[in-house]
């Protein structure tokens, strides 16, 4: 795969906004889940064959161990978003990936970031050199990581 992020669109629908018509806070949440889901499958890993098989020998799943949000301006219902999708680090037995929701005029509204672990009984799990090979070839190499500041 190339430096490029992974760029994964959707449109604001109804049922994501609150009661101010603007996106309600948690459902970012989702839709940076759904990024993650697209990317892992397009690299090769899909979400249920890990959950299935397990994502390394010996381990027992790879969670979301970290979030964090910055909601830069309102995303409202009908709007058209491109979540883009770095991997922010990757570790001997973790990754963190930065996501940023841009609009149609390129504007980011919103960023998060999500760190994701492997885990299982053994303490000596490490990443499969196969999924580390995938995920470095989405790294940000300027390291624009989100900031609430940024």
């Amino acid at each position: 795969m190339s430096d490029a992020p992974y760029r994964y669109p959707f449109q604001v629908r109804l049922h994501d906004t609150d009661a101010a018509g603007v996106l309600f806070f948690g459902h970012l949440f989702r839709h940076v889940h759904d990024a993650y889901e697209s990317l892992m499958a397009d690299l090769g890993f899909p979400l249920h064959e890990l959950i299935r098989n397990g994502a390394a020998p010996g381990a027992t799943a790879l969670p979301v161990t970290h979030a964090e949000a910055s909601y830069r301006s309102p995303l409202h219902q009908g709007d058209r978003i491109e979540v883009l999708v770095t991997v922010a680090d990757v570790r001997r037995r973790s990754f963190a990936l930065d996501y940023r929701f841009n609009d149609r005029e390129g504007h980011t509204r919103a960023t998060a970031r999500t760190v994701h672990v492997l885990t299982g009984a053994d303490s000596d799990l490490v990443l499969p050199e196969d999924l580390r090979r995938a995920l470095t070839g989405h790294e940000d190499a300027t390291d624009g990581s989100p900031t609430p500041s940024d």
